[in-house]
This record gives structure tokens, sequence and C-alpha cells, in this order.
């Protein structure tokens, strides 16, 4: 072991891959074969890609795809050249990136791609995201994307489909993050960052054609401890309209049942828009939106009941922070008034953590009908999920008792 423990995030490693990789699909006389080339950046006279894996110690290497095509069945990769969080253009870096940082970037580009026709902020942090907004200025939708779990964004990489402006800038250097994405930023802005020194500020102009990446795919390789690999056609969320949806409704021992009541506009938009944020959410994952903004976001759980009540549970948790910091600019846990956190807490259950007229999304059916219990307990108005329950009766009558909605998308949406 290290005697400074810190000295291992500061080293960057040297890593023994190739500058070039190839990667062959071979069948019979038919061979194609996808090209890449290493990616590298000149920081501090120092030439090299990433600092390391997804741990210091852990040799790692970026590369883009230069050339080549994969066509399989119906399906064909991406054309190369296209690239977005494969060939960044570093601004301002303060060190090399590591593997975490690009990943991050990568996710939030895959959650934003769906979401051009007006400013939207995606922050991400361990691969899934913390906050997700859209609003009519870049400012407001970043104040309420980080606002939706300050505590979570702190340190992560905040991804934008506008030019970030000056008011946006000031806003983010507000707090601590490792990366900022953008398709451009205006005059003056990277004077502001430049008082972060170890932002890594990131221009994608690629960004700008985001929407021309939706509906295109990618192969994922996974690599098992023997050496195997398991090879997979990226995921595309198929349901990304109101006409993809579908009203609940299902058959059990004869009997036919419907929910009584189609959403509204407004749900539609907050159904569709968590639908299309959770197909970028490690699974098990339940997630409430509303009004276009994340409210709580539960991931990566064993069981739908449980992840449904974490999801329940930051939404109280980070409301009860936001109401904190708005009204005594501290964090909600160095709070030490009883008086003033009484009072919080008081708005926050009479708010029911925000959840009162939420989507719930669900990136697999329910089971039973206790997970949707959980959120319909606590307000929730309209519900989004694949369907194709045994016991979806048994979902479409917990909407039916409270006068809320549901709709299915006919598409599963795991990422693991």
């Amino acid at each position: 072991m290290a005697e400074d423990l810190k000295k291992m995030y500061r080293t960057i490693m040297d890593d023994h891959f190739p500058p070039e990789m190839e990667i062959s699909f071979v069948d019979q006389d038919n061979r194609q074969t996808l090209f890449y080339e290493k990616v590298a950046w000149t920081i501090d006279n120092i030439q090299k890609g990433l600092r390391y894996g997804e741990n210091p110690g852990q040799e790692a290497a970026l590369y883009k795809l230069i050339n080549g095509n994969l066509v399989l069945g119906e399906s064909e990769t991406i054309q190369p050249g296209q690239h977005l969080a494969s060939d960044i253009e570093l601004l301002q870096s303060g060190k090399h990136p590591g593997k975490t940082n690009l990943t991050d970037a990568d996710n939030s580009l895959n959650i934003l791609r769906y979401f051009v026709d007006k400013p939207t902020v995606v922050i991400v942090k361990h691969n899934n995201p913390c906050g997700v907004a859209r609003s009519d200025s870049l400012v407001d939708a970043y104040l309420k994307a980080n606002m939706a779990d300050r505590v979570a964004a702190f340190g992560g990489c905040i991804a934008v489909n506008r030019a970030v402006d000056r008011a946006t800038a000031e806003a983010i250097t507000e707090q601590y993050a490792e990366v900022v994405v953008a398709p451009d930023f205006e005059d003056g802005v990277m004077d502001i960052f430049s008082k972060k020194k170890n932002l890594r500020v990131i221009r994608i102009d690629n960004i700008n054609r985001l929407q021309s990446f939706v509906g295109q795919r990618c192969v994922e390789f996974k690599s098992l401890i023997d050496g195997g690999v398991i090879a997979q056609w990226s995921f595309v969320p198929t349901a990304r309209t109101k006409a993809d949806l579908k009203l609940a409704a299902c058959e059990y021992k004869g009997k036919q049942y419907r929910v009584n009541r189609e959403p509204t506009e407004q749900e539609y938009n907050d159904l569709l828009f968590g639908w299309l944020v959770e197909s970028g959410i490690t699974s098990n994952s339940v997630i409430y939106v509303k009004d276009e903004v994340t409210v709580g976001i539960g991931t990566g759980e064993q069981d739908r009941v449980g992840v449904a009540e974490i999801a329940r549970d930051k939404a109280y948790r980070k409301l009860a922070d936001r109401y904190c910091f708005e009204m005594h600019n501290i964090p909600y846990n160095d709070l030490k008034d009883e008086d003033k956190r009484s009072e919080i807490d008081a708005k926050v259950a009479d708010e029911k953590g925000g959840l009162i007229g939420s989507a719930m999304v669900s990136d697999a059916f329910f089971p039973f009908r206790d997970g949707i219990d959980v959120g319909l307990k606590e307000g929730v108005s309209s519900v989004i999920h694949p369907g194709g329950s045994e016991n979806d009766y048994q979902s479409i009558e917990a909407c039916n008792e409270v006068g809320a909605t549901m709709v299915y998308t006919g598409q599963r949406s795991f990422k693991h």
C-alpha cells in the first residue's frame, strides 16, 4: 500500500493497449470488420489517453470507430465518423479524463438525444442520472436538474443540448462538477469556468445533430471472467411518441380489465419523458417525474417494490434538502435547529415529497400491485411500464381505485 493514498488518484497510468484495434465478425467467407483508433490528448505536455480505467491501477484505453460496417440480420451499426464521447474536444482539462468521465458523458448523451426541441440538462454520476430537466431556458433546466438531487450531482457530469451561456456557467461553478459537455460555449463562459482548474470542459459539435442518433445501434460487449464475450445490439426504445403507447388493458380468467381514463396531455408528456430517461438507468429501476423533471430516481435494486420505495424515499429527502438549501443555504443534514427542521419536514410531508400528480416509471412490469401501490399512495396520477405480467389486472385495479391512469410501452428497458 502506498504511503500517500491520494497519489493514486493523481497518477496517469501507462497502458499497453495498441494504437489500433480491429474487431471482425466472420460467417464462413463473409468477414465484416470494424476498425478503431486509439484516442489521446496532450495535457501539460503529456500525451496520453485515459488517466486510468474504472479505478486507479486499471489500465484503460479509449478507441473511436474510424472505418467498417456491420450488418447482422436487419440491424446495422452506426456509421464511422459520427463521433460523440469517443472524440471529444477538451477546452479545459486540468488532468486527463478517466474511464468514468467518458462513460458518464456517453450515458448523458444517450438520454439527451431524445430531447432536442428545448433546453435540456442531464446530470450523470456513476453512469446513472442524478437529475434530468427540460425548461424554456438552459439555466432554469440546469437549476431544476441540479436541485432534483443536489447531493448526488456533486462531482457529476453535466451534459446540455444548447450552447452554455454565462448565466448557466455561473450556476454550474457554484457547485463541484467533474465534467461539462456541450455543443458550444458562448463568449465569456470559458473565463468563468477557468476558476475551476480541474473542471473538464468538453465540446462535442455533434450534439447539434443528436436527433440523428435516435434509433442508431452499436454492438455492446460484456467480457466474462473466463475470457468469453457476450455480444448484443444496444437497446433502442421503440415507444417515443404518444401514439406508441397503449392504454393499460388485459384479460384475466375470462374477465376484461381496463384503466378508466386516458392520460392528460401533461401526463403523456411526463410519461414519455420518464420512459426515455429510464433507458439510461441501471435496472431494476423505478423513477418518478413531474413537469419534465425527475423527482426521485431508484436504481440497481433486486426487487421492484424495494426500488419503488427507494425512489419515493429519495424524493422526500431531496425535496427536504432543496427547501433547506433555498431557505437557509445549508444542506438539510447540517440543519441543527429543530423548529426549522420541523417546518421543512411538515412542508415536505404535506407535498408528499413532490410526488402528488407525478408519473411513475418502471423499466419492467409490476409482478403484483404492491410495487405500484408504493407510488399511488403518494399521489402518483399516471404510470408507465412495459406490461405483460400475469397480474397486470392487479395494477389496473389499483389505478382505478384512486383515479390514476396507466399505459404500456410493450418493451422492457433493462440496463445492466
